[in-house]
């Protein structure tokens, strides 16, 4: 049977900043092997194209494919797949499509122009990326959750081709992953996956088309591979293990709160899951529930290993000093398990999902309650935000000066490249002036 070791800190202990720091140290930390292998990958695929695409997903999926034309999913397979899963699964990603298009509906925004004083019309035109490149995790686990939270909020924004890739190891394909892609309106789907994947979606390969943003979630490999494909290509994030932050007044039953943290340390060994609280015995007790729930679940051994490796249980000397903790920490996802969340949500600064109270449970977030899933990470919650509409959508501002705008602006634009020593900027407005 495998037991629960977690971390217990104390605030107000001499050594907590230093076992704080320790925490709070990424296991994606940089890897010279990593990058390396990485980079030979994007080479290959960027040069070679299918070639190279199809040598990697034999080799690395274990897969036996001789023609790349093979590596895209028929689109009625797509179809068939939506018809063929069990009912009640079908239902369910239906149900969360829908929540998920109608809360993404209300990020959409648009173009708009003003006219200054000087009859200068100004403003900003807003237009929808023209292909997008979906990653989608494979392997270990497959998500069909992935599928909806990256497509619906790039059809919303109207992106008018979406390529979906995702890993088939052996060639098994998940038909909850097609169903979903078929839901959410994927153009075109491709078995392949890993750092190739990423590649032949910065380059394009003939088969694979070139876009101009991948966005979801991977391994190490597909994070390294996003992370050198950048600049050629836009992406949502590099994206690290995922996070739960839970600040916890005592009023939540113990046994909510810890299989809420067993739900993200179920991901994988270096997720992160924390518990912050004043009160010890509340820590304690969730300790208990730890203990005694762990042995009924299927995927103890992972859960094990992520709380021993990152979880903690914190206490500290009240709530205002759990909130500012968590500021610290930036979480991916905060849960506010408290009586009263509403007394404390002004106070948060940098979360990527906030959760409100005993009932809002980040496994709704995860699924279907409307909100994106695709959040900052390894504190970059501090600076970025959700994946939504507005990542699929450019910004382009308009400028229609007037010829008094170009005689009252020139006058400006010229004294300041002046200052610049910028002359030809200087004489460019100038000669717009009378």
């Amino acid at each position: 049977m495998t037991g629960v070791t977690i971390s217990r800190l104390d605030s107000s202990e001499a050594d907590f900043e230093s076992a704080f720091a320790r925490l709070m140290v990424s296991p994606a930390e940089a890897d010279p092997d990593l990058s390396l292998a990485v980079s030979r990958i994007v080479a290959d695929v960027a040069k070679e194209g299918d070639h190279a695409l199809l040598r990697l997903t034999n080799e690395l999926d274990d897969r036996d494919v001789s023609d790349a034309a093979s590596l895209r999913v028929d689109d009625h397979d797509i179809a068939q797949a939506l018809e063929s899963i069990d009912p009640a699964v079908r239902t369910a990603l239906e149900k969360a499509a829908e929540r998920i298009r109608v809360f993404h509906e209300r990020q959409k925004i648009s173009s708009w122009q003003y006219e200054d004083d000087e009859g200068n019309t100004l403003g900003q035109r807003i237009s929808a990326l023209d292909r997008v490149g979906i990653y989608v995790p494979g392997g270990r686990a497959s998500y069909p959750s992935s599928v909806l939270m990256n497509a619906i909020p790039a059809k919303v924004a109207g992106v008018g081709q979406i390529a979906m890739v995702a890993p088939t190891p052996r060639g098994e394909v998940n038909p909850v992953v097609l169903a979903a892609a078929s839901l959410a309106g994927v153009d075109d789907v491709f078995t392949v996956g890993g750092a190739q994947a990423v590649a032949a979606l910065a380059y394009g390969t003939g088969t694979v088309p070139r876009v101009d943003k991948i966005v979801g979630p991977g391994n190490r490999y597909v994070a390294e591979a996003k992370r050198q494909v950048f600049g050629r290509v836009g992406i949502d994030m590099v994206a690290g293990p995922s996070e739960i932050l839970i600040i916890g007044d005592g009023s939540v039953d113990p046994e909510w709160v810890a299989m809420d943290l067993f739900a993200q340390s179920e991901h994988d060994e270096f997720a992160q899951a924390i518990l912050i609280s004043p009160d010890a015995d509340y820590l304690s007790a969730v300790a208990d529930a730890l203990e005694r729930l762990l042995p009924t679940l299927s995927r103890q051994e992972i859960i094990s290993a992520s709380l021993s490796n990152r979880g903690a249980l914190i206490k500290v000397p009240d709530m205002d000093a759990a909130v500012e903790l968590s500021n610290r920490i930036a979480p991916e996802h905060l849960e506010l398990a408290v009586s009263e969340p509403e007394a404390l949500i002004d106070g948060i600064r940098a979360a990527g999902a906030i959760f409100m109270g005993a009932n809002s449970s980040e496994a709704l977030g995860d699924y279907c309650a409307g909100p994106n899933h695709v959040l900052p990470t390894a504190g970059s919650a501090r600076f970025a935000s959700p994946l939504g509409v507005y990542d699929f959508q450019r910004r382009s501002s308009v400028i229609h000066i007037s010829e008094a705008g170009a005689e009252a602006l020139g006058e400006v634009a010229s004294v300041l490249a002046e200052a610049e020593s910028l002359e030809a900027h200087g004489l460019s407005a100038k000669k717009r002036m009378r």
